[in-house]
């Protein structure tokens, strides 16, 4: 459904930057509701893979319920209250566009694997790598995170609330841009770590592209339960293709599926 004049009620400065402020809101609420994690194993922070993943699992968890911490409060600030939240069971269309979501991530993932490949891109690992390593346990609960934890959070701040709250000046299309490039914009932390700019920039576009897929599958559906359900699962191939290849030593067998490993590692969350 378009947005039509009279629902815009602010103008597109301000609404942008209640944008930026919702998503900067999300990530300052998770700082705090890490605290927890920090306090009972602070090897989490000093030295990840030498934590327990209960610890790990917490840490993470915890992170992702900051998101959500964030929503809640301008929910009960601005008055729009849960009836804001647009989740509800899909219908069979539903069904099709969380379909043709985690096949088009898909799609999107391979033509950057195949771009990376012959340009000889540089790609940052992401932060998150840092709380898994080699360990394949980890990997299965990352699995349960992101159906649980993740999908669900990111999509709930990142699109019922920065997308929806930008529906109030721009068209449906704009603000799903905008959302993603704000989306984006967060993820620069995750991998400003390397020497690489370029190796920070490839990841970052990478998660604009995927951003974008979700946000229209809010727009087209007005039902947050789609994205969540693409998100996660496209989210649980990528580390669904991570266990695969610590099983079966993948980059050590062939450098295309090395590629592809080490992309999956670098796709964020």
């Amino acid at each position: 459904m378009a947005t039509t004049s009279q629902q815009r009620e602010d103008g597109p400065i301000r609404s942008t930057m209640v944008a930026v402020g919702l998503a900067a809101f999300g990530i300052l609420a998770s700082q705090f509701t890490v605290l927890p994690a920090l306090l009972l194993d602070p090897a989490v922070i000093t030295s990840p893979l030498d934590a327990s993943i209960a610890s790990r699992t917490l840490l993470l968890t915890l992170n992702f319920v900051g998101f959500v911490l964030a929503g809640a409060i301008y929910l009960a600030a601005t008055d729009r209250g849960w009836s804001y939240v647009d989740l509800r069971p899909p219908t069979k269309q539903g069904w099709l566009y969380i379909l043709a979501g985690v096949l088009g991530s898909i799609v999107f993932y391979v033509l950057v694997s195949v771009i990376v490949q012959l340009l000889s891109l540089p790609s940052a690992g992401n932060s998150v790598m840092t709380y898994i390593g080699d360990d394949q346990t980890m990997v299965l609960v990352m699995i349960a995170i992101v159906f649980f934890f993740n999908a669900p959070a990111e999509e709930f701040l990142f699109r019922n609330i920065v997308q929806k709250r930008l529906y109030d000046a721009f068209s449906r299309v704009q603000a799903v841009v905008i959302a993603s490039a704000i989306f984006a914009l967060i993820h620069v932390v995750s991998y400003a770590v390397s020497e690489s700019l370029l190796a920070t920039v490839v990841p970052v576009v990478v998660v604009f592209g995927g951003s974008l897929i979700f946000g229209l599958l809010y727009a087209k559906t007005d039902n947050l339960f789609v994205p969540i359900a693409a998100h996660a699962s496209f989210n649980a191939l990528q580390f669904g293709l991570i266990y695969i290849a610590l099983e079966y030593d993948l980059e050590a067998a062939d450098s295309s599926a090395a590629l592809l490993v080490d992309l999956a590692a670098a796709v964020p969350l």
